[in-house]
């Protein structure tokens, strides 16, 4: 089957239900709803750094050759308090002799926070279809927000003899999926009771997807549920199938590490994406070192990793795992190219 087919069918799925959460707790997860800044913050002017509150009026051109004696001392503020009435400005905290005078000057408004300068009332702190990242928590906090909706799909992954199943979980927590495994055995009776599983939104199989006598995946998934595709014109990746036990997608990915990291980028992470309504990935732009060749009518994944010079291509298909460990980008070869030249700039997707 074609890949643009496959992707066609596979994501025939609508987004998982949006949940409620404090806003550490949707770390990671993709954001079903923006978040707005209701009020501004700060509410008060306040201090940006330990110093002396003064009105900067009153200091200019103070210096230890001609310092500027105040009415009184000036008051001592911490990073973060409310500034004192008449105040605009914080010196440092040197700026003070030791007869009280003050010897330096500032900018009005240097040290401080003005009225909505860390956020504004109205402002997107963090967008739905993204992943909540810890900098976007930290500002929705730093604003009041305490909850956030998101979508946190539950991916439940069954390991058939491959330590591949384990990286495969790892990416699917980083995609924002929520992770449960079981292991089985490499018999059709063994895959079957795996499959049965209740709760998921999912379900990835990892490894026995192979034409051997020994791989049974696409067998005991067309006899639980239902096998759409078993051989994707992907390489690596050919033996991948996917199909459905009643509502819930069911993804075939072969065991091999390169081909488990293939079909997880072209049908995994889509499926993923779909799932927890997340925005398309962008990818970035680099300029090939070397050209991929590469075979008219199958897509293909060519890992690739970032130099000096650009995009070093380190190879798709049949790639050991002291090269596979340098990727850090793929490039999705179309089926209707023989590959790239020299020099091309590419979009690179990053891992």
């Amino acid at each position: 089957m074609p890949l643009d087919e496959a992707l066609v069918r596979l994501l025939a799925v609508a987004p998982v239900a949006p949940i409620l959460v404090p806003v550490r707790d949707g770390i990671g997860f993709v954001l079903a709803e923006d978040g707005v800044a209701l009020t501004d913050r700060p509410v008060e002017p306040r201090a940006r750094r330990d110093g002396w509150a003064v009105a900067a009026g009153d200091v200019t051109g103070a210096s230890p050759y001609a310092p500027v004696a105040l009415r009184g001392p000036p008051p001592w503020v911490e990073d973060g308090d409310v500034l004192p009435p008449g105040t605009d400005t914080v010196l440092m905290p040197d700026a003070v002799g030791a007869d009280g005078d003050i010897v330096a000057d500032a900018a009005q408004g240097e040290g401080i926070s003005r009225v909505g300068q860390e956020v504004a009332r109205g402002d997107v702190l963090a967008r739905a279809g993204e992943r909540l990242t810890p900098l976007r928590a930290l500002a929705l906090l730093g604003a009041g927000i305490e909850t956030v909706v998101v979508r946190s799909p539950h991916i439940h992954i069954v390991g058939i003899g491959h330590g591949s199943a384990s990286a495969v979980a790892d990416w699917v927590a980083a995609a924002g999926g929520r992770v449960t495994s079981s292991d089985s055995a490499r018999d059709v009776d063994s895959i079957i009771a795996a499959l049965r599983v209740d709760g998921a939104d999912a379900v990835f199989v990892v490894g026995g997807t192979g034409f051997g006598r020994a791989d049974h995946s696409a067998e005991a998934l067309a006899r639980t549920g239902r096998l759409d595709a078993h051989g994707i014109a992907l390489h690596p990746g050919e033996s991948a199938g996917f199909g459905r036990i009643g509502a819930v997608p069911v993804l075939l990915l072969p065991g091999r590490p390169d081909a488990a990291l293939a079909t997880f980028l072209a049908l995994g992470r889509p499926l993923l994406a779909r799932l927890s309504g997340a925005s398309p990935p962008e990818g970035v732009k680099g300029r090939l070192t070397r050209k991929i060749a590469s075979t008219v009518g199958m897509s293909e994944i060519v890992f690739v990793r970032r130099t000096r010079e650009g995009v070093e291509p380190i190879g798709g298909g049949d790639l050991p795992l002291r090269r596979l460990i340098l990727a850090e980008g793929a490039v999705l070869v179309p089926p209707e190219r023989e590959g790239y030249p020299e020099g091309e700039w590419i979009e690179v997707v990053p891992l």
